[in-house]
């Protein structure tokens, strides 16, 4: 007797932010919808993020609304929807860091970035504070700038996966590639494995920067893929007070962003981002720790931090691949050239997994994807599961 085929409307390979939020999506309007990690759910670029569910107006310090923009512009609300239990993904049990996120400027915006923050486009989206309203690190009497809030808002990573894996825990497997192949068969990809087979109308392909070696696993060469390199930098220290803010600086990205994160111990610590991690993606670690240590000094020089500690991570981003390595503006979903049941999807930004999941659904409906009778998973049930990804904020400072 041959091994049992298993059979699937969708199956989910990539059990980062991408891949657990189509999978919840899916099955919660009851698609029989599976997921493979090789690892641990939400390693590498999910468990890296800071956290940032933002509406693209760290874009828009240039004084220009852009594409990147306008795309991201209704991903807060949509969060904040399935925060609430309102969405087409329940994320109650998810711990929010903070409901404000603000933006300073070291010596003062310009008038251009002040006037184009108040015009009707961006009203009600950027508020200008009151001197009184500064956050608690902003506060001090030396601090000469502006400070305004924005609506974005800061989640706990760990805890965003944990609640999207504990939902559909049992249509979630560890699968290990040395066992198990994709490969395709008369255009048709496929699961093979010791003792079982998978086939699904629908592949989708999740894995971050490991999408490019399973299309190349189908024969596949498109889409394309580029990776877009950072080394963010972990501060740990003993100010209390969490902060979570962009620095404006001389160009349209941030100059510096700093979330605030604590260890397993309860310990502060501050990852910082912005132009820092992507100016010093390729730098010596210690220099580009010496080069966050002088922007926190000359940024927030009243602050004593105490006894620090620091760290640099160095992540790949993975995304579709843009011309002069541009920076994608939405949520990505391409289909697998060397065969006619996979897609490829790259959210390229934490805030556009939603915007990702519904781009997926619309593709699916294009290609005549409905959903069919419940499998039986019982084959699969020896795989195990994965463990959720430790936090680089534990794990660095070990």
């Amino acid at each position: 007797m041959g091994s049992p085929v298993i059979q699937v409307d969708i199956a989910i390979i990539g059990g980062g932010i991408a891949g657990l939020w189509t999978l919840n999506q899916l099955r919660n309007r009851g698609v029989n919808a599976v997921l493979f990690e090789q690892s641990a759910l939400g390693s590498y670029q999910t468990i890296g993020s800071q956290g940032m569910i933002h509406g693209g107006i760290k874009y828009a310090l240039s004084g220009a609304w852009s594409g990147s923009s306008e795309a991201i512009a209704a991903m807060p609300a949509i969060w904040r929807s399935c925060l609430q239990g309102e969405g087409k993904v329940d994320l109650r049990d998810c711990k929010v860091l903070s409901e404000d996120f603000y933006l300073w400027s070291h010596t003062g915006l310009t008038s251009r970035v002040s006037s184009f923050f108040a015009s009707k486009m961006l009203r009600g989206r950027v508020e200008k504070l009151a001197r009184a309203d500064y956050p608690e690190p902003l506060s001090s009497p030396e601090f000469r700038g502006q400070a305004y809030r924005l609506i974005d808002l800061v989640l706990d990573v760990p805890s965003l996966v944990a609640t999207l894996a504990k939902q559909h825990a049992g249509a979630i497997f560890k699968i290990d590639w040395d066992r198990a192949t994709l490969e395709a068969r008369d255009r048709q990809a496929m699961i093979s494995s010791e003792g079982w087979e998978l086939q699904a109308k629908q592949f989708i392909l999740t894995a971050g920067i490991g999408n490019e070696a399973l299309v190349a696993a189908l024969g596949g060469r498109e889409p394309a893929m580029q990776r877009r390199p950072l080394q963010q930098v972990f501060m740990k220290h003993e100010y209390q007070p969490a902060f979570y803010a962009h620095c404006t600086g001389g160009s349209a990205a941030p100059r510096l962003t700093i979330s605030t994160h604590r260890t397993s111990a309860g310990e502060p610590i501050w990852y910082l981002g912005g132009e820092l991690a992507t100016g010093g993606a390729d730098a010596d670690p210690d220099e580009l720790i010496a080069s966050a240590r002088a922007e926190i000094d000359e940024l927030l020089p009243w602050i004593d931090f105490g006894q620090c500690q620091w760290r640099t991570l160095r992540l790949d981003r993975g995304e579709p691949r843009q011309s002069a390595l541009l920076r994608p503006d939405s949520a990505f979903v391409g289909a697998v050239d060397s065969v006619d049941n996979a897609l490829v999807a790259w959210p390229t930004k934490l805030s556009l997994s939603p915007n990702l999941a519904n781009e997926i659904d619309a593709a699916l409906s294009r290609r005549g994807v409905s959903a069919g009778p419940a499998s039986d998973l019982s084959p699969l049930k020896d795989l195990g599961t994965p463990e959720i990804a430790p936090a680089y904020w534990d794990t660095l400072f070990s």
